[in-house]
């Protein structure tokens, strides 16, 4: 019975990645810690592994579509992969009761900014290239549409990657729902290609993350991961799938409600 409760929670771990880009790994932990039994940070630790595999998976997925820019979405990695071992140490700093209460917060937090972004259309559509003349954003567009890649633009997109990792090293997220809104706003990308992208970075964190936890000497269930990781991937080409059919907006109300409600039972566990 504990198989099929692994399985179907790590489905929808992997089908929230797949429908939004991010954020699925949001409900890793509570599912682990609540419905399976592990321990706080060893459910992180198992997130981690997760979500990354799971990303690595639709990643390469998208990449054969051409919906991730690889340039980009390094330099995002590159200082999310700095930004995990930071996040580990906050967390092996704090106690267990008060981690999971910052990150029921984190929760509430992710749900009221995505149901206030659901209200601006713009959010959802691709930006287009800005003029050399145009004072606007610090990342730009050519005319062919590709990014230049300039100083100020790879600073700004680093810092948000840093920002991205240390909350995966602390809480197991992979950080998507960082990446997603700031690769549409800042760097002018569609939001399919933005999920894309996404992926490749979540991928590189929790890799940092899973090593971090391991130089850590923190114990990771193989046989729950490996379970957990199975359903994720099954779960993640079900919602890749539901994707190109369900309009931005309504994606992320639905996103925003269940990520509230699990955050509301997570905070009350947490304070009783």
């Amino acid at each position: 019975m504990m198989i099929v409760i692994t399985l179907l929670a790590g489905s929808l771990v992997g089908f929230s990645l797949g429908l939004t880009g991010g954020g699925g790994a949001i409900f890793a932990v509570p599912l682990l810690v609540y419905l399976i039994g592990l321990p706080t940070r060893e459910a992180v630790g198992v997130s981690l592994l997760t979500v990354g595999s799971t990303s690595l998976v639709g990643f390469l997925y998208r990449a054969r579509k051409g919906q991730v820019e690889i340039l980009t979405g390094v330099v995002f990695a590159l200082a999310g992969m700095i930004g995990a071992p930071i996040g580990s140490k906050i967390a092996d700093a704090v106690p267990e009761n008060i981690l999971i209460v910052l990150f029921s917060i984190l929760m509430i937090a992710i749900a009221g900014r995505m149901a206030w972004k659901a209200k601006t259309p713009s959010s959802q559509l691709p930006i287009l290239p800005h003029r050399d003349d145009d004072p606007g954003p610090t990342c730009k567009r050519d005319p062919e549409g590709k990014l230049r890649m300039t100083s100020p633009c790879a600073i700004l997109l680093a810092v948000v990657g840093l920002g991205a990792g240390v909350l995966t090293g602390m809480f197991g997220v992979g950080g998507g729902f960082i990446i997603v809104p700031a690769l549409v706003t800042f760097a002018g990308m569609g939001m399919q290609r933005a999920i894309g992208t996404s992926l490749l970075v979540i991928t590189l964190v929790s890799l940092s993350g899973v090593v971090s936890q391991i130089a850590g000497g923190r114990n990771l269930s193989v046989e729950i991961a490996s379970l957990f990781t199975l359903g994720s991937v099954l779960g993640l080409f079900a919602g890749t799938a539901l994707a190109t059919r369900l309009a931005g907006p309504v994606l992320q109300r639905l996103f925003a409600a269940a990520i509230l409600a699990v955050a509301c039972l997570v905070l009350y566990q947490a304070l009783s």
